[in-house]
């Protein structure tokens, strides 16, 4: 069953403003750091060829696992999914068919509309100032690497979209 591995939040400037990793890649801060700014660089290439739509879908495919797909907002803020194909296996008779399975583009349509909603009702927030990165980046505990948005009720909602999609 697939699932989300990776969250991305980044900013107009190509700036990380949350990155979150879901089990059992919590300790691949590197590896996932690396994978975004791919990402990144493949969003402005596409960006240069061609006028682009909000859903810029499949990125890439990293291997037979993990896919990076996107989504860009009117006002430029890139958010990013990473997907593990193959997921964690619930029972015994999964771990002996697990296999890739292919996802369709809106299978995540509602994932990038969710994080959307979060990033606006936090932009919306008059105590989060999105101008001001010393006041409002600070490590999470979740990920120690990535400079983090730490507005309680945005990290919650992140947390929540990555764990119940499946």
């Amino acid at each position: 069953m697939p699932k989300i591995a990776c969250i991305g939040v980044i900013g107009k400037a190509d700036n990380p403003l949350h990155v979150a990793l879901f089990p059992p890649y919590l300790s691949s801060t590197v590896e996932f750091s690396f994978l975004v700014n791919s990402c990144l660089d493949i969003i402005e290439l596409r960006r240069r060829q061609l006028s682009i739509d909000q859903d810029l879908g499949l990125l890439q495919a990293v291997d037979e696992k993990l896919a990076a797909y996107g989504w860009l907002t009117t006002t430029g803020v890139k958010l990013l999914v990473i997907v593990d194909l193959v997921g964690q296996p619930n029972s015994p008779s999964e771990l002996r068919e697990s296999s890739s399975v292919i996802l369709k583009e809106p299978d995540l349509k509602s994932v990038f509309r969710s994080l959307q909603d979060a990033y606006v009702q936090l932009l919306q927030n008059p105590f989060y100032a999105p101008d001001e990165r010393a006041d409002i980046f600070k490590p999470s505990a979740q990920v120690t690497t990535f400079p983090q948005i730490t507005d309680r009720r945005f990290v919650k909602e992140v947390i929540r979209i990555g764990e119940s999609w499946a």
